[in-house]
């Protein structure tokens, strides 16, 4: 399902290119090659039903993500940003026997308890030479529902937690983007976010290969970098976290012309301030788009895109998903209601992996996930999002959130 469309692009057009980083590129072509050349080696490194990836952003990332899901396992991305105890801690809970790595983050990976496989000591170039002379196997037949992606987030409690996220999913969660935002084919694609988080996972990587376009990755996040990078390869499609491009309206490199094939410079993940939305259609003539998601819906909720967009808000829910505001006792508020907004479609989580507990109180009998941020939905569909239910202030008897007040901060 998700290494059909690899497929399907590369049989469209094997030669255009797929991913790179600054060492190096694939078409899709040599993508599948690598990915079955992957496939193989993992194949022949475990039994076990998850395979760890503790990597950047990069060609290596691509392969080993596709290649665990063409050999029928559950690809664990691996947050490399975490804690020597805190990795093997997810590692532990994900039930992962082996890891592929690379080697600049062999002091990480030698914390953890499991069998670790460094990139640079596998036999890829040999492999990539005779993989040439086999004969590519069929990807494997999945269902829906079957698991394909375990991705840790620690939420607000702390704790971390697996998100089990089905191929059905992921699927209209690529899907509904697509469609949302009529990307095609011609689109590029500037991936700066982390392919461990959902965010770039799904935006940065499934996205583009389903539609046979271009990924050009950076595996470390460097302002200039950014902009030369957008301008070089005429990047059409990016996004980031709000703090980014903050940092990229800082620097002082780069031209203000470097964003000008950019259609869709698209920010999620924390709330935008006016000061960087306003600084950056002064500078470069473009308007960030805000998007709202997260990990437990695949991870894209709702996008504002250039033809219909509301300053302020995050854009209308994608295909196929509805959002709604609840009061405190359950009750479905009217429009323009400040409630919890919930979440229900196919892009919802299959659960916490081994928490069933947790997982009953994060998505009701219904199907509605409860995210825990408060917000409302307007007539035309848009979503506000307010701040976190659990951060709520009472000041007077009168609610609070503290976006209101990091909202006034950002002004002086």
């Amino acid at each position: 399902m998700i290494v059909e469309t690899l497929l399907a692009s590369a049989e469209k057009g094997g030669g255009r290119p797929a991913v790179s980083d600054p060492f190096r590129s694939l078409d899709f072509g040599n993508l599948v090659r690598f990915s079955n050349v992957m496939r193989r080696q993992i194949d022949s490194a475990t039994k076990a039903a998850n395979v760890g990836i503790l990597m950047p952003s990069t060609c290596a990332f691509a392969g080993t993500f596709y290649g665990a899901l063409w050999s029928g396992r559950v690809a664990v991305p691996l947050n490399f940003l975490l804690q020597p105890s805190e990795l093997a801690a997810v590692v532990k809970d994900a039930d992962i026997d082996t890891v592929f790595a690379i080697k600049p983050f062999a002091k990480l990976a030698e914390s953890l308890d499991v069998k670790v496989l460094y990139m640079e000591d596998l036999p890829l170039k040999r492999e990539m030479v005779m993989q040439r002379l086999r004969k590519t196997p069929a990807a494997p037949r999945v269902d829906d529902d079957e698991p394909a992606v375990l991705l840790y987030t620690s939420g607000t409690s702390g704790a971390p937690k697996g998100v089990c996220l089905s191929y059905g999913s992921l699927r209209h969660d690529v899907n509904g983007c697509i469609e949302h935002a009529r990307l095609t084919g011609e689109h590029r694609f500037l991936g700066v976010l982390p392919l461990f988080h959902s965010f770039g996972l799904t935006a940065m990587l499934l996205c583009p290969m389903s539609l046979g376009s271009p990924a050009f990755y950076l595996p470390r996040f460097q302002p200039a970098a950014v902009l030369r990078m957008a301008k070089e390869q005429r990047i059409s499609v990016t996004m980031m976290i709000a703090s980014m491009y903050s940092a990229i309206l800082r620097s002082k490199g780069g031209e203000d012309d470097s964003l000008k094939t950019v259609e869709y410079p698209i920010s999620g993940g924390e709330a935008l301030p006016m000061a960087v939305f306003d600084g950056f259609k002064k500078r470069f003539g473009i308007e960030i788009l805000q998007g709202y998601g997260m990990t437990e819906a695949s991870p894209v909720v709702s996008i504002n895109v250039p033809w219909s967009h509301k300053i302020g808000s995050v854009g209308r829910a994608i295909p196929g998903v509805t959002v709604r505001s609840f009061d405190g006792d359950g009750k479905e508020l009217p429009t323009d209601g400040v409630g919890e907004l919930r979440i229900r479609g196919p892009v919802v989580m299959q659960g916490y992996y081994k928490k069933e507990a947790e997982t009953r109180e994060a998505v009701t009998p219904d199907g509605w996930y409860l995210s825990g941020d408060m917000g409302s939905v307007d007539s035309e569909g848009f979503i506000t999002i307010t701040g976190r239910k659990k951060e709520m202030i009472i000041v007077g008897g009168e609610n609070v959130y503290p976006r209101e007040i990091e909202s006034v901060l950002d002004e002086h």
